[in-house]
């Protein structure tokens, strides 16, 4: 294994375990050094911090492992078998009701750079770096041997998300399997996935539990659903007797699958209302007092620190709308997923646009991704998902 070395007076993040060394704390490297590679890392003064994969990027080592621990054969097994029995502690892995979940969260399951979602008898690994990429054989592998049978379909999903320069072929493909769509529960509704066509991995697994919390809100309520995707926040308002549910998203591929869902688990329905159309032209547009229950889950507005600030301006208009429209004691679901944007900022947002809206509002829960997206102690960045569940008078 070759080694890097980091001025010592950059090494305070890593003594604090934060996974990501950027380029400009590096001091030496290998000239032959191949992106991807797994490196040593030690500062100028000889001592070794740990190890990981270099890439040539900003972010130039993704950590792995921190002295004293070492890198060895019985890596990827151990890493994924704890990834795996995680999960069945909170009763994942072996649910009746539940069988789709993430099994790695990147840094949060200490391997930055992969995610891994299982979805029924399927796995969908996703790599964000050319060093997981490397290793995707080896990952899937493991990953059948701890299934012991119970997983006969690996496919590989990372066209869109490897970093750096890399002459690796990543074309989306199948490992193992080739079933294209497939049939997931999730606390026991259905909903069809194409892995093909589908955004990220295939679903959105992080909003399981905000989900379901939307049920004790919904029955007998006019329902909105912005974003709505392939309709993970409707079948749930459907499921709870919500009155009346109208989804929008300006997809025609996911609001055919959300239609191909309603039809799975409810048919014949009579409630629900697809409409293919901008979601924040529909907010704008949009009569008062049409909706008791409101879900604002727009796609990250800001993918980077540049973009933030045109962020919170988008978030701060479709909440004013929201705030502003919905009927008085309303429940407002609303949500970010942008890393730039951190939970205080987006509280800040919030209320900004609650003070702009003239209403009287009270917050009933804050929200965060579920268990099975863990975020590391010493990366708050992956705390990604925030969101707030507000009452509107």
């Amino acid at each position: 294994m070759k080694s890097i070395i980091i001025f010592s007076s950059k090494s305070s993040s890593v003594l604090r375990k934060h996974p990501w060394i950027f380029s400009g704390a590096l001091k030496l490297k290998p000239d032959n050094l191949e992106e991807g590679e797994l490196v040593q890392v030690e500062n100028d003064k000889a001592q070794v911090l740990g190890f990981g994969h270099y890439q040539n990027n900003n972010i130039a080592i993704k950590l792995l492992g921190f002295s004293p621990d070492v890198y060895s054969d019985n890596f990827w097994n151990d890493a994924l078998q704890k990834a795996y029995d995680i999960r069945k502690s909170f009763n994942l892995s072996d649910s009746k009701d539940t069988d789709a979940y993430r099994l790695v969260h990147g840094e949060g399951d200490n391997l930055p750079g992969l995610i891994i979602d299982i979805y029924g008898k399927t796995a969908v690994i996703q790599c964000h770096s050319v060093g997981m990429y490397n290793n995707i054989k080896t990952i899937a592998d493991i990953l059948l041997k701890i299934y012991n049978g119970k997983i006969n379909n690996v496919f590989i999903k990372s066209k869109d998300t490897l970093s750096g320069n890399s002459d690796h072929n990543s074309e989306n493909k199948f490992l193992f399997g080739g079933f294209e769509t497939v049939l997931i529960k999730e606390n026991n509704l259905q909903f069809e996935i194409n892995l093909i066509e589908s955004q990220k991995t295939g679903f959105f697994l992080d909003q399981r539990d905000n989900r379901k919390l939307l049920m004790q809100y919904a029955k007998d309520k006019n329902v909105l659903n912005t974003f709505c995707y392939t309709g993970g926040f409707s079948l749930y308002a459907l499921t709870a007797q919500a009155q009346q549910v109208d989804s929008i998203d300006s997809s025609k591929t996911a609001i055919a699958q959300l239609n191909k869902n309603i039809e799975i688990n409810f048919p014949n329905c009579n409630n629900h209302n697809s409409i293919c159309e901008d979601a924040i032209h529909y907010l704008n547009t949009m009569p008062s007092d049409q909706y008791d229950l409101i879900i604002l889950d727009p796609p990250a507005f800001a993918k980077n620190i540049s973009k933030r600030h045109n962020a919170i301006q988008a978030y701060k208009r479709i909440n004013i709308n929201a705030l502003k429209k919905i009927k008085s004691g309303g429940i407002l679901f609303t949500f970010s997923c942008s890393q730039v944007v951190t939970e205080e900022l987006f509280y800040h947002t919030i209320i900004s646009a609650g003070i702009e809206s003239g209403r009287k509002i009270q917050i009933l829960h804050k929200l965060h991704q579920g268990p099975d997206h863990p975020v590391n102690l010493f990366h708050p960045e992956g705390a990604y998902l925030k969101g707030m569940v507000l009452r509107v008078e």
